[in-house]
């Protein structure tokens, strides 16, 4: 599969049995949550396969047009319509590609948790409720759900047999807090199981984040 997205994987032991595809934010790469790994993982946890994927490169509308890695285009402020509807969709499939190879690669996607922050983590969702085959998890963060308002004409009965987990900051000036919160609150009314967390931060990640997350992943890695 020569398409696949290049990545940056880091493996936590011998013969990993779970992997864990991290998608980035706007202008980000890869490499961008690498270093979480060290603070994220825990003693007792299985062997892990970190999978970072790197977006490819366009040119983002609100930007100014500026090239960047981006997972889809933003052409506005309004977020009912901000995400680039084909970007998702071609984002969707690329994520979907590496999960495949993940199966070839001996990780059943109930053994796959797919995250993501920010664009990535829109993408994360948006890949998600369509999985007509479940994911272990999903894990959101100072993010949204595109088109959240037509979940129902979209979501997969199958897939709201994923847990989600979604954080956010209580300041963030990029995604405001009440478009994440709306987003959860369109996947609970659609019935998906969603665990919120809020931190007096902006748009970024902080301990207590990475604490509570590491909590919800014991309970996936049972």
């Amino acid at each position: 599969m020569s398409d696949l997205l290049d990545a940056v994987e880091l493996e936590t032991g011998t013969a990993p049995q779970w992997s864990v595809l991290w998608l980035h934010g706007l202008g980000a790469d890869g490499n961008d949550f690498a270093p979480i790994v060290p603070e994220l993982v825990r003693p007792g946890w299985p062997a892990l396969r970190f999978v970072f994927p790197h977006a490819p490169v366009r040119a983002v509308t609100i930007n100014n047009g500026m090239r960047m890695r981006a997972w889809y285009d933003i052409a506005g402020t309004d977020f009912a319509t901000r995400a680039d509807a084909a970007g998702v969709d071609a984002s969707i499939v690329q994520v979907e590609a590496l999960i495949a190879r993940e199966a070839e690669r001996g990780i059943d996607p109930s053994r796959v948790l797919l995250a993501g922050f920010s664009q990535g983590g829109a993408i994360t969702l948006a890949a998600g409720v369509r999985r007509s085959v479940p994911l272990a998890g999903l894990i959101a963060l100072s993010t949204y759900l595109p088109a959240a308002d037509g979940l129902a004409g979209f979501a997969n009965a199958a897939a709201t047999s994923q847990p989600i987990f979604m954080g956010h900051g209580t300041a963030d000036p990029v995604v405001l807090q009440a478009y994440g919160q709306r987003s959860a609150q369109a996947l609970v009314d659609n019935g998906f199981s969603v665990d919120w967390h809020a931190y007096p931060m902006a748009h970024s990640v902080c301990a207590d984040e990475i604490r509570d997350l590491g909590d919800w992943m014991s309970q996936r890695l049972r």
